[in-house]
């Protein structure tokens, strides 16, 4: 049997990367999103990838989503916890509306859907979760202090977890990707974008297909004396 494997934020960009990348792999790929009906659609005609509709913000909504998937496909051996959003801001300007949303999207969304999975892979003694953090929650970012606090936030929250599910054949990781080129990024005003590549010295934004890598290598099998890292995939533009 395939193993079952749920990426958040799977239909687009990066997600969408790393859903195509697993089910290449032979992994029985579930690509989850929160409203853009349309894309979602597309994607699944152009992959045959299956998808579902809930917010991975919402404790409630992950619950119902993961009891269908397991009754639908299996129970979830593999996570990629990658679901996120921005509302960037300075803190002068920022609401706790904007702040709430981000770390309950980004941050909150790891500890869902951990929560409502980790029983299971414990009790089959086997898991694989990938936590997709940012450069910017290692090195912060002006504008930014809700999205880095919550990438920030996946990382020790995945060096936590990684120790209680060691013994269980559990392995959770984190990647924490540089600019990526995707729609977000591509709002970026050229300008802005310029200087941003500079300081990259591999001198170019990175590809989604870069972090899909990256989560094939954690997720596979014979990985199981990888756990509790960050794998940085930034072109070198921040080297922690």
């Amino acid at each position: 049997m395939a193993r079952v494997a749920l990426v958040t934020g799977g239909t687009r960009g990066i997600g969408a990367a790393i859903s195509r990348a697993l089910h290449a792999a032979g992994r029985q790929v579930i690509a989850s999103y929160a409203g853009n009906e349309e894309a979602a659609r597309a994607f699944h005609a152009e992959t045959g990838i299956a998808v579902r509709r809930f917010d991975a913000g919402d404790m409630a909504q992950c619950q119902e989503a993961v009891s269908q998937i397991d009754a639908a496909h299996g129970p979830i051996e593999i996570l990629v916890n990658n679901a996120g959003i921005t509302r960037d801001t300075t803190i002068a300007r920022m609401t706790r509306d904007m702040w709430d949303a981000v770390i309950d999207t980004n941050l909150g969304s790891c500890f869902n859907l951990c929560k409502v999975t980790f029983e299971g892979m414990r009790a089959r003694k086997f898991g694989r979760i990938v936590n997709v953090g940012s450069i910017n929650g290692q090195a912060g970012q002006y504008g930014q202090v809700n999205y880095a606090a919550a990438k920030s936030g996946i990382h020790g929250f995945t060096k936590a977890l990684a120790q209680e599910g060691a013994r269980f054949g559990i392995t959770v990781n984190a990647i924490a990707p540089g600019y990526v080129d995707t729609d977000m990024v591509r709002a970026v005003p050229a300008d802005v974008l310029q200087k941003i590549i500079a300081r990259i010295p591999m001198g170019r934004l990175g590809h989604a297909e870069d972090i899909a890598r990256g989560v094939l290598f954690l997720t596979a099998d014979d990985a199981d004396f990888v756990t509790g890292s960050t794998l940085s995939i930034n072109g070198g533009q921040h080297m922690y």
